[in-house]
């Protein structure tokens, strides 16, 4: 979904922008997500980010996922990729099974592959209690390794054979997901991906 079907950077690092803007979380929010990175972060790597939303503690879940869909409906929709939209039409017209697997958050995830009308779409789920985020993530976060996981387990479920199914993704993040199937994309390449990509024979392209 990142930088793929929409170039550019996560759209969950924009949604926060929105949450700022909005006043829903601030400076202690951030310091707040910055200590807990500090705390658990191997040199450059935000993985403990993407497997913990210090950001969202205690915030009510109906609220942010209304937010969610604003922010998908107004900001994010329009900058869905048109080579993404033909692509993706490609794949509906030949009867193809068609999910959405990305490392954001769900409620991110869904809105937008309603709005795509892709009936399958997997994020991060996010540990509620009494209606608020606690901000843990559920394993596994469908990144790296995960991501590859939820797609063997959604091949298994629909009688994939992956061998003859497409997957798409832009950084290392997808190098598991991509590995797994017969006809892998690398699209919009960043963090090293396209010398990877060419390593493996993977065809690149650019949705930008």
């Amino acid at each position: 979904m990142d930088n793929t079907l929409i170039p550019g950077p996560s759209i969950e690092i924009g949604f926060f922008r929105h949450l700022w803007q909005d006043g829903v979380v601030g400076w202690p929010e951030l310091w707040n997500s910055f200590r807990y990175a500090l705390r658990h972060m191997p040199p450059i790597s935000l993985s403990p980010l993407r497997r913990n939303k210090v950001y969202l503690l205690g915030q009510d879940t109906s609220h942010i996922e209304q937010l969610a869909h604003e922010y998908v409906e107004l900001f994010v929709w329009p900058r869905v990729a048109v080579r993404a939209l033909g692509r993706l039409a490609h794949h509906k017209q030949a009867g193809h099974v068609v999910a959405i697997v990305s490392g954001s958050p769900e409620y991110l995830v869904k809105p937008l592959a309603e709005k795509l009308g892709v009936p399958l779409g997997f994020g991060a789920k996010l540990e509620t209690q009494s209606g608020l985020y606690t901000g843990r993530v559920f394993a596994p976060l469908p990144y790296g390794e995960g991501k590859g996981r939820h797609i063997e387990r959604l091949a298994a479920y629909y009688n994939l054979d992956l061998s003859r199914s497409y997957a798409y993704g832009d950084s290392p993040g997808d190098f598991h997901a991509l590995q797994l199937v017969g006809h892998p994309f690398v699209v919009n390449p960043i963090r090293g991906m396209a010398r990877i990509a060419r390593q493996h024979g993977w065809p690149i392209t650019q949705w930008a």
